[in-house]
């Protein structure tokens, strides 16, 4: 069965971001997009971040990885809402802790994306790294 159009969208989100093309994966979020990061071993707090936000992440985020990779292992769809299981894999820039740079992170990401009028309106992120 071929993906919808949310589903194929949220697919072209994460190869744009692999491509490390951050401006045109923010086209993909609606102007008041919220997007949460729930507490985790990077983010212990968690955090919750507009489209500003996110633009600023997405700049940090490239001075300190060289590549980034999304392997969808699931993928649910129901209306305007698509659900994703997720490999990460993360190639440092720098070191972090105990990985020199040129190393890698990993991590399983839960990702739900709700859409409106083919734009993402809200994303909430549930990463889990393994253990470096």
């Amino acid at each position: 069965m071929p993906d919808s159009a949310n589903l194929q969208l949220a697919r072209r989100y994460l190869e744009a971001i692999e491509r490390g093309e951050s401006g045109d994966s923010l086209a993909f979020f609606a102007p008041d997009v919220v997007q949460e990061e729930f507490p985790n071993r990077l983010t212990p707090k968690g955090a919750r971040r507009d489209l500003a936000a996110l633009r600023e992440a997405g700049v940090r985020g490239r001075k300190v990885m060289t590549a980034q990779r999304y392997e969808v292992l699931n993928a649910i769809e129901s209306g305007d809402q698509v659900a994703l299981e997720i490999q990460w894999t993360g190639t440092l820039a720098v070191p972090f802790e105990s990985i020199p740079a040129g190393g890698q992170m990993r991590a399983r990401f839960a990702v739900f994306l709700e859409f409106r009028e083919g734009k993402i309106v809200r994303q909430r992120n549930y990463d889990c790294f393994e253990p470096w």
